[in-house]
């Protein structure tokens, strides 16, 4: 059969949906009459099936509430400084959509703590593991065991910025993150003065930083890349104590567990939030 120029095509039958399941062409195309002697097509609306409505109200339509595809993201943005509560109030940064970097060690429990502060929050919270990036690249990745050189470094700034881009996008849409990251307090432009550009202003920094003799147990008790030689991990120790006297919070967890490190760390953010570190 054929058809006017501009007129849709009938849809290819399926299962359960073939001539007889209801596609009228003169359902579609209101005006147009049967020539007298000819037989009703063979796909015709069969009797006490109305014909769905048709028309340019019905073709715009919005989707139906239950359809997906249709959420509009806000872009992310640098984050800004979160604003202390108005009046006597004390913060609680349970319930306040923040941006945390947790610094230190190999070995400190950044990813430990990170994840059990971001399961036992108020609001949605999102835990962006900078060692978790940097381990997307499967072929070619430049594994700093084996030598810290360019290709090595630009893995991990590629990471960094990925990781800001991320906590950036989920902050805008209201989703607080917590990244950790073994961050040098005398590398600033590298270390801390990268996250504050890829993230913004808004971000808090808090140091963990237990004994070496801990760090070198729970690194022990490590696998893979991520355990490293008892030297490396003194030498990487010894730097992180340059964080004393930078006026960043520091938490020494050397004999505290999970939830009361997490604990510890909300009252540091509290401090944070009323009077963010000058960094």
């Amino acid at each position: 059969m054929q058809h006017a120029v501009g007129s849709p095509l009938p849809p290819p039958h399926q299962p359960g949906h073939g001539p007889a399941a209801g596609w009228s062409p003169a359902a579609h195309h209101p005006g147009q009459h049967q020539q007298p002697g000819h037989a009703a097509p063979m796909h015709a609306q069969p009797p006490g099936h109305p014909a769905p409505p048709v028309g340019p109200q019905h073709a715009s339509m919005p989707p139906p509430p239950d359809t997906t595809g249709h959420v509009t993201l806000p872009p992310g943005g640098p984050v800004g400084i979160p604003s202390a509560p108005q009046g006597p109030a004390t913060p609680d940064p349970s319930a306040t959509t923040l941006a945390v970097l947790l610094i230190g060690p190999a070995g400190a429990g950044k990813t430990s703590v990170a994840k059990y502060w971001a399961d036992h929050r108020r609001v949605p919270t999102a835990h962006i593991s900078l060692d978790d990036v940097r381990e997307w690249v499967r072929s070619g990745f430049a594994d700093p065991q084996t030598g810290w050189n360019d290709n090595s470094e630009a893995q991990y700034r590629l990471a960094r910025r990925t990781c800001g881009f991320a906590a950036r996008n989920f902050l805008a849409n209201g989703i607080s993150c917590i990244l950790d990251d073994a961050v040098f307090p005398d590398r600033p432009v590298v270390g801390l003065g990268g996250w504050k550009r890829h993230v913004g202003p808004g971000l808090l920094p808090v140091v963990l930083l237990p004994g070496l003799d801990v760090v070198l147990e729970r690194n022990a008790e490590r696998t893979g890349n991520r355990r490293l030689s008892d030297e490396e991990v003194a030498r990487i120790h010894g730097r992180m104590a340059g964080w004393y006297g930078s006026g960043l919070p520091i938490i020494d967890n050397s004999q505290l567990d999970v939830p009361e490190t997490a604990r510890i760390l909300d009252d540091v953010l509290t401090r944070a939030i009323a009077s963010p570190p000058k960094w």
